[in-house]
């Protein structure tokens, strides 16, 4: 009996993709150009409640800075970094073609430097005794110990007596949240580099007990001790230049250490990775993006009106789709530009760093969301906590278990404030939803009758309407 042919899925008329995209990218313009008219017709009242930044973009516009992200990391941009950024880029290229030897210590020294300029020594003090407690835990080759002395570490951020201490270091609160982020993001590079110790030394262990089996025990102790010593020094010193390397050390984007160290130390690394062409065209798109984020914050005043209860009850409904569409696109964007300056240093240093943000219109899943939004934080969320806790291959519960903890840790690590807390319970639900409904619409009797009848027939249409209803109806939840 021969098989059955299994059905496929019929490309829509291009005239039907053509009203899609016609609708959709219309739809996102009237919207905006809702909150653009929302915003002039109110922009007194929030100037007197958010004081609104004159505009330099466009003229007549006043800029909304109430985005303390944007906000905070541009002044850092204007002030130094910037600067500190173009230094390492131009020292790496001098340590490549002169000193290719040397290139990763002076990359390391560089970056200490520029972090005792930025955050002052006392700033990079704790920085090194948050780095040295972490190597010397994972000494004792326990992942859960290195676990729980990075958490320990970590909630060291939310201690009101260290934090007062701290801010008494810096004249201005700007610098104690650069040493508070720096911080955090180093306790991202100290859990790596200590989890990727401990299971290469697993391996490690095996060999040296055979080799110390074939001789002398008062050798074996000499040898072991001085071999200690010097080990801890070498260690440090790659923990350092991770953690310090400088285009990703303030706000990423995170490379795992396996990442880092593979590529660092092949031959190729430390000298220009990319055309002066491709550089100049990165750097012309960066600029592009940094365009459209001001001119977001120009036309639409929508971080300010997120903020005032008042004014989103009387948002009209097309205004109010316009504004939770407005503050999506701008977070997208915004992290293409701070992902996207230090990602085209990485690049030039020879590495391969993650992939910049995926448009957050395209996606149309919990699950792609994580895995294409922030993709360096999700490869590290993958490698030390899903998978070493068993994923999905280890049964539904340890599934739901190590996604949940994974969860967990980044409310954790952003502060686990009440309003992380919900954020996080509702992703972590989105996404079990999603994998059941997933693994329900793919079993083989359903997933036949789904693409014979209803996709096959190319009833797109139906799912554009639902799409909008659905839409709709949101919008009409939010306004009760």
């Amino acid at each position: 009996m021969p098989a059955k042919p299994e059905p496929s899925l019929v490309v829509l008329p291009r005239w039907e993709m053509t009203l899609y995209w016609a609708l959709s990218l219309g739809s996102h313009l009237y919207s905006f150009y809702e909150v653009h008219s929302f915003s002039k017709e109110h922009e007194r009242g929030l100037d007197r409640e958010f004081p609104l930044d004159r505009g330099f973009l466009i003229w007549g516009l006043k800029r909304d800075a109430a985005d303390f992200e944007w906000s905070f990391w541009s002044d850092w941009a204007k002030k130094s970094l910037l600067c500190s950024l173009m230094g390492h880029a131009a020292v790496s290229r001098l340590a490549s073609v002169y000193l290719p030897q040397w290139h990763l210590a002076i990359l390391t020294v560089y970056g200490v430097l520029a972090a005792c300029n930025l955050l002052g020594l006392r700033g990079v003090a704790v920085l090194m005794l948050q780095l040295s407690v972490s190597l010397a835990v994972a000494q004792l080759h326990s992942p859960a110990l290195c676990w729980g002395s990075s958490l320990l570490l970590l909630s060291t951020l939310h201690i009101s007596s260290l934090q007062d201490i701290q801010r008494d270091w810096y004249e201005s609160e700007d610098q104690y949240y650069l040493l508070l982020f720096s911080v955090a993001v180093c306790g991202l590079r100290c859990i790596s580099f200590s989890l990727e110790f401990c299971w290469s030394a697993s391996g490690q262990q095996q060999q040296q007990q055979q080799q110390q089996s074939q001789c002398c025990p008062l050798q074996v102790g000499g040898a072991q001790q001085a071999r200690r010593s010097s080990s801890f020094l070498s260690q440090l010193y790659r923990l350092c230049a991770y953690c310090f390397y400088h285009p990703v050390f303030f706000n990423g984007p995170i490379i795992i250490y396996r990442d880092f160290s593979q590529q660092m130390h092949k031959p190729c690394a430390g000298v220009c990775g990319v055309s002066a062409w491709c550089v100049l065209k990165s750097a012309a798109r960066v600029c592009v993006w940094w365009c459209v984020a001001e001119a977001l914050i120009h036309c639409m005043h929508m971080h300010s009106i997120q903020s005032n209860e008042t004014y989103l009850e009387i948002l009209p409904p097309w205004a109010l789709g316009g504004l939770a569409l407005a503050l999506v696109q701008f977070f997208y964007v915004k992290y293409l530009v701070l992902f996207g300056v230090p990602s085209l240093l990485v690049r030039m240093d020879g590495l391969e760093p993650p992939a910049l943000p995926r448009c957050v219109s395209i996606m149309y899943s919990f699950t792609g969301m994580w895995r294409h939004f922030d993709v360096g934080l999700y490869r590290w969320l993958i490698r030390y906590i899903y998978v070493p806790l068993g994923g999905s291959r280890h049964g539904l519960f340890r599934k739901v278990l190590s996604t949940a903890l994974a969860f967990g840790f980044v409310c954790f690590w952003h502060g686990g404030h009440d309003y992380l807390q919900q954020w996080a319970l509702l992703n972590w639900a989105g996404v079990l939803l999603e994998n059941a409904l997933s693994t329900l619409l793919t079993s083989a009797p359903l997933s036949t009758l789904l693409v014979s009848h209803c996709l096959g027939k190319g009833v797109g249409g139906l799912y554009l309407i639902a799409c909008i209803n659905l839409m709709l109806g949101v919008c009409d939840l939010f306004r009760v």
